[in-house]
């Protein structure tokens, strides 16, 4: 009997790192480092129009580096909060001078209603994504 528990146990453990629709980084993702989300200056997300709690807020920005940093084109990077969720799809990346630049957009979904906010950001030397304004 404890020979099938395992199996089943790491399967339902390395379930959460695929999923379908959706960059959701899986069961052992690590978080962005602290200035990567700092260089994002409150993202796209802060222009939505919308006041979000401390952990939400986090979360919408680490969402936007994830799609930034690693999705592909049009795929999803989603996110969910406690009365919230979001979604954030980022376009082809592009060359400005030397520096890596995608446009993207984060809709947030709050009770139903969708809110979408538009903008770029452009790779930094150090890796960090930074938003032009």
């Amino acid at each position: 009997m404890k020979f099938v528990v395992w199996p089943v146990l790491a399967a339902s453990l390395l379930s959460a790192c695929t999923s379908t629709g959706g960059n959701r980084g899986g069961l052992f993702a690590k978080a962005p480092p602290n200035n990567f989300i700092v260089a994002l200056q409150g993202g796209i997300v802060s222009r939505a129009g919308t006041q979000l709690s401390e952990s939400d807020r986090q979360r919408a920005l680490e969402a936007e580096y994830r799609a930034l940093e690693f999705s592909e084109v049009g795929q999803s990077t989603e996110w969910k909060g406690r009365n919230i969720s979001g979604e954030v799809v980022a376009a082809a990346p592009y060359q400005v001078g030397s520096q890596n630049c995608r446009s993207y957009t984060h809709t947030l979904t709050i009770n139903e209603r969708e809110l979408k906010a538009r903008g770029t950001a452009c790779r930094n030397a150090d890796g960090a994504w930074t938003p032009l304004s």
